[in-house]
Protein backbone atom coordinates (compact mmCIF):
# COMPACT_ATOMS: atom_id res chain seq x y z
CA UNK A 1 0.00 0.00 0.00
CA UNK A 2 1.47 3.34 -0.97
CA UNK A 3 1.88 5.90 1.78
CA UNK A 4 -0.39 8.85 1.15
CA UNK A 5 -1.63 12.04 3.43
CA UNK A 6 -4.70 10.21 3.76
CA UNK A 7 -3.26 7.08 5.47
CA UNK A 8 -1.24 8.99 7.35
CA UNK A 9 -3.49 10.77 8.80
CA UNK A 10 -5.93 7.59 9.16
CA UNK A 11 -3.20 6.24 11.19
CA UNK A 12 -2.88 8.97 13.40
CA UNK A 13 -6.37 9.09 14.18
CA UNK A 14 -6.54 5.65 15.11
CA UNK A 15 -3.01 6.37 17.74
CA UNK A 16 -5.33 9.17 19.12
CA UNK A 17 -8.32 6.63 19.88
CA UNK A 18 -6.37 4.09 21.14
CA UNK A 19 -4.92 6.91 23.44
CA UNK A 20 -8.27 8.16 24.39
CA UNK A 21 -8.85 3.92 25.53
CA UNK A 22 -5.93 3.93 27.61
CA UNK A 23 -6.22 7.50 29.35
CA UNK A 24 -10.25 6.28 30.01
CA UNK A 25 -9.01 3.26 31.36
CA UNK A 26 -6.44 4.50 33.55
CA UNK A 27 -6.58 8.44 33.81
CA UNK A 28 -3.96 10.84 34.44
CA UNK A 29 -1.45 10.40 37.27
CA UNK A 30 0.81 7.57 36.04
CA UNK A 31 4.49 7.40 35.07
CA UNK A 32 4.54 8.38 31.28
CA UNK A 33 6.31 4.60 31.40
CA UNK A 34 3.24 3.05 32.39
CA UNK A 35 1.14 4.62 29.25
CA UNK A 36 3.84 3.76 26.39
CA UNK A 37 3.37 0.39 27.48
CA UNK A 38 -0.12 0.33 27.42
CA UNK A 39 -0.40 2.12 24.49
CA UNK A 40 1.83 -0.04 22.36
CA UNK A 41 -0.14 -3.40 23.35
CA UNK A 42 -3.54 -1.37 22.31
CA UNK A 43 -1.91 -0.58 19.17
CA UNK A 44 -0.34 -4.21 18.70
CA UNK A 45 -3.40 -6.01 20.05
CA UNK A 46 -5.08 -3.85 16.69
CA UNK A 47 -2.80 -4.76 14.16
CA UNK A 48 -0.30 -2.25 14.52
CA UNK A 49 3.44 -2.64 13.96
CA UNK A 50 4.72 -0.62 17.15
CA UNK A 51 8.55 0.03 17.98
CA UNK A 52 9.81 1.36 21.54
CA UNK A 53 12.21 3.58 22.76
CA UNK A 54 13.89 4.07 19.20
CA UNK A 55 17.13 5.32 19.30
CA UNK A 56 17.52 8.65 16.93
CA UNK A 57 21.24 8.71 15.89
CA UNK A 58 22.47 11.95 14.72
CA UNK A 59 24.22 12.06 11.03
CA UNK A 60 26.22 15.57 11.57
CA UNK A 61 28.02 16.48 7.88
CA UNK A 62 28.50 12.46 6.99
CA UNK A 63 29.58 11.99 10.58
CA UNK A 64 27.55 8.83 12.50
CA UNK A 65 26.96 10.18 16.19
CA UNK A 66 25.29 7.42 18.22
CA UNK A 67 22.94 9.36 20.90
CA UNK A 68 21.49 8.64 23.68
CA UNK A 69 17.87 10.11 22.04
CA UNK A 70 15.02 7.79 22.26
CA UNK A 71 11.56 8.63 20.84
CA UNK A 72 8.71 6.87 22.75
CA UNK A 73 6.70 4.86 19.74
CA UNK A 74 6.92 4.31 16.55
CA UNK A 75 3.67 2.78 14.77
CA UNK A 76 3.71 1.26 11.10
CA UNK A 77 7.16 2.97 10.59
CA UNK A 78 5.16 6.45 10.28
CA UNK A 79 4.14 8.03 13.09
CA UNK A 80 6.01 9.51 15.91
CA UNK A 81 4.17 9.76 19.24
CA UNK A 82 5.77 11.05 21.67
CA UNK A 83 4.47 10.59 25.66
CA UNK A 84 4.15 13.17 28.34
CA UNK A 85 2.72 12.89 31.78
CA UNK A 86 3.55 17.09 32.09
CA UNK A 87 0.95 19.33 34.18
CA UNK A 88 1.82 21.91 30.95
CA UNK A 89 3.42 20.73 27.35
CA UNK A 90 6.32 23.39 26.87
CA UNK A 91 7.88 24.45 23.75
CA UNK A 92 10.99 22.00 24.28
CA UNK A 93 8.43 19.06 24.13
CA UNK A 94 7.48 20.38 20.69
CA UNK A 95 10.87 21.15 19.69
CA UNK A 96 12.16 17.14 20.79
CA UNK A 97 9.42 15.75 18.77
CA UNK A 98 9.95 18.16 15.32
CA UNK A 99 13.24 16.94 15.59
CA UNK A 100 12.51 13.23 15.89
CA UNK A 101 10.83 13.45 13.19
CA UNK A 102 13.61 15.44 11.13
CA UNK A 103 15.75 12.73 12.04
CA UNK A 104 14.39 9.77 11.20
CA UNK A 105 12.63 11.58 8.17
CA UNK A 106 8.99 10.66 9.39
CA UNK A 107 6.01 12.62 8.04
CA UNK A 108 4.02 12.82 11.62
CA UNK A 109 4.46 13.06 14.75
CA UNK A 110 1.78 12.74 17.98
CA UNK A 111 2.43 14.80 21.10
CA UNK A 112 0.75 13.08 24.03
CA UNK A 113 0.05 14.59 27.25
CA UNK A 114 -1.29 11.90 29.19
CA UNK A 115 -1.56 14.43 32.69
CA UNK A 116 -4.99 15.81 31.66
CA UNK A 117 -8.34 15.38 31.67
CA UNK A 118 -9.19 15.30 28.14
CA UNK A 119 -6.34 13.88 25.38
CA UNK A 120 -8.16 15.41 22.62
CA UNK A 121 -7.50 18.96 23.97
CA UNK A 122 -4.13 18.71 25.03
CA UNK A 123 -2.63 16.46 21.84
CA UNK A 124 -0.41 17.80 19.52
CA UNK A 125 -0.39 16.69 15.88
CA UNK A 126 2.62 17.65 13.94
CA UNK A 127 3.52 17.53 10.22
CA UNK A 128 6.63 18.26 8.37
CA UNK A 129 7.82 18.34 4.80
CA UNK A 130 7.67 14.41 4.53
CA UNK A 131 4.31 15.01 4.77
CA UNK A 132 3.72 17.34 2.01
CA UNK A 133 5.86 15.40 -0.48
CA UNK A 134 3.42 12.57 0.04
CA UNK A 135 0.29 12.48 -2.62
CA UNK A 136 -2.89 12.92 -1.67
Amino acid sequence: MAVTKKLVTQLSYDITGYAIKVHKNLGPGLLESIYEKCLKFELERNGFSVKQQVVADIVYDGLLIETTLRLDLLVNDLVIVELKTVEDLKPVHQAQLLTYMKLLQRPQGLLINFFTDNITKSMKPFVNEYFTALPD
